[in-house]
């Protein structure tokens, strides 16, 4: 787990204590705010919601023990650390009893402080994760849609089917096959398969386009010392790692052949071999891949074995674009925004409307990925009660269908003095009424007759011109056609098996 970054009220009431304290914690990037007795404790906390609360027993008008009473009584759910000068078995028991989270004797060093502070951070954001997923559970198992799925932000149609898909087979043990443009969210579609799953060993994450050929063996399955130049030490692979959890092989379409052949042995028995060593070892796990290619597409061309391919592609999951999420990117911003703003230590709290026009009206080439840049973008360049448009990088601006025209202030508009009257028109004699001729009706041009080619003539122009407007970029040219990647993929394989040898 990552460790998390937060807010932390220091109760003590000795200065330098607190300059000690506020020292120590530094380097973790915390925001602290101190509070030197027990009213300053409670205002600060109500006022602020801290993460965690360091609290002294001793303060100047009260006990530490009645601030942790009432702030459990009022329901708060922050890490509470007691800490004491004068601890006993007796007072450890009784502030345990009342909710704190740990107890710390003084004088302590920093690495204590650091361990037991991080520690009871963790376990809170643990609960929180924890009664989170067992919300949505609920809500799944009721009917009722969401808005939001184990790390997903999402509450259109085309993500209820994506989390009603991985509760279904979360529990099995099939292999699952996640598909998608880049920036979708694959890996997280993975870590909530095994969040949902019963599987209680870890989740273990390869990036395969990120290893090296040559060290890819080694990274799943592992190597004894002396293995190869440069194996000075035993090392345990990811196959091993996720012995009763799950295997996640993001961007598998880049694995070599030669290690396709051992993967797919390994898919098939469970066991496998660390480089070097002389008998094989059997683990329990469960695989998940992902994609941004068509995976049949690659079969066909020959990058990816068939029998591998079949093994792997159980059960697919196909992650929706954000362009066909109606509604979510809105979501997704707000969330953002939040996130960044207590971050970056700004004063956002909303968007303005005609930022959310913008939000919505992009269609986002690069999906998640791209909107979360253009906030933190956002945030990070300026500041402000609200985030207006302007604000936004420019491509979002520039897509917006209909941006909003400032109206100019009354007192700013000129000043219109009409002319003066003109005086009466003279009198005009009457003049004779003439026929004008009239031509006779021009019969309308009928349209020029459209030239009929077969339709899949018509499909091909249609594909290879997307393409060469895209720079070959195939799920752009997909969202120009408003089709998916993989039907421009397997056209693609089509037309050059169709071609003669040498054509």
């Amino acid at each position: 787990m990552t460790t998390p970054v937060g807010r932390i009220l220091l109760v003590e009431d000795t200065p330098t204590q607190a300059e000690v304290a506020k020292a120590q914690l530094r380097d973790l990037n915390h925001t602290i705010r101190v509070a030197e007795t027990a009213a300053a404790a409670l205002d600060q906390a109500r006022a602020w919601d801290p993460d965690a609360i360091l609290l002294d027993l001793e303060l100047p008008d009260g006990s530490g023990l009645d601030v942790l009473k009432a702030l459990r009584q009022e329901g708060f759910e922050a890490a509470i650390i007691v800490i004491t000068a004068n601890a006993s078995m007796n007072t450890a028991v009784e502030v345990m009893k009342w909710g704190a989270t740990d107890f710390l004797p003084k004088p302590y060093p920093k690495a204590k402080l650091v361990f037991t502070l991080q520690n009871a951070m963790e376990k809170r954001q643990l609960v929180i994760d924890n009664r989170a997923l067992e919300t949505e559970l609920k809500a799944a198992r009721s009917g009722v849609a969401r808005d939001r799925f184990i790390g997903f932000i999402g509450a259109s149609a085309a993500m209820q089917a994506v989390y009603r898909t991985i509760e279904s087979v979360a529990k099995s043990r099939a292999s699952i096959f996640i598909t998608g443009e880049s920036g979708t969210g694959k890996e997280l579609a993975a870590e909530a398969v095994h969040k949902v799953s019963e599987r209680r060993g870890g989740f273990v994450a390869l990036n395969c386009g990120a290893i090296p050929r040559d060290l890819l063996e080694s990274e799943i399955f592992g190597h004894v010392k002396g293995a190869f130049t440069g194996a000075t030490d035993t090392r345990i692979g990811a196959a091993r790692q996720a012995d009763g959890g799950t295997l996640f092989l993001d961007e598998i379409g880049e694995m070599p052949l030669e290690m396709q052949v051992k993967l797919l042995r390994f898919v098939q028995t469970g066991t496998f071999q660390p480089v070097g060593a002389s008998k094989p070892e059997k683990v329990d796990v469960r695989f998940v891949c992902a994609t941004n290619r068509d995976p049949l597409a690659e079969v066909e061309a020959g990058r990816f074995r068939e029998d591998l391919y079949y093994r792997l592609y159980v059960v697919p999951i196909e992650l929706p674009p954000l362009r066909v999420r109606d509604g979510d990117p809105v979501l997704i911003a707000r969330h953002f925004l939040q996130a960044y703003a207590k971050e970056e230590k700004k004063h956002f709290r909303a968007f303005a409307p005609e930022a959310e026009a913008a939000i919505r009206a992009y269609p986002w080439p690069g999906n998640v990925r791209q909107l979360q840049n253009a906030v933190r973008n956002a945030v990070v360049m300026h500041d402000g009660a609200r985030l207006e448009a302007a604000m936004l990088p420019a491509p979002l601006l520039r897509a917006t269908p209909h941006a909003a025209v400032p109206m100019t202030p009354a007192a700013a508009l000129p000043i219109v003095v009409p002319p003066p009257a003109s005086p009466p028109p003279l009198p005009v004699e009457p003049v004779p009424q003439v026929l004008a001729w009239t031509p006779p009706p021009v019969p309308p041009t009928l349209p020029a007759p459209i030239e009929i080619q077969p339709l899949w003539q018509m499909e091909k122009r249609l594909i290879m011109a997307a393409l060469e407007q895209t720079q070959q970029d195939v799920p752009r040219a997909a969202s120009l056609l408003e089709i998916n990647p993989s039907t421009i993929y397997r056209k693609l394989q089509a037309w050059r098996s169709a071609e003669p040898p040498g054509g």
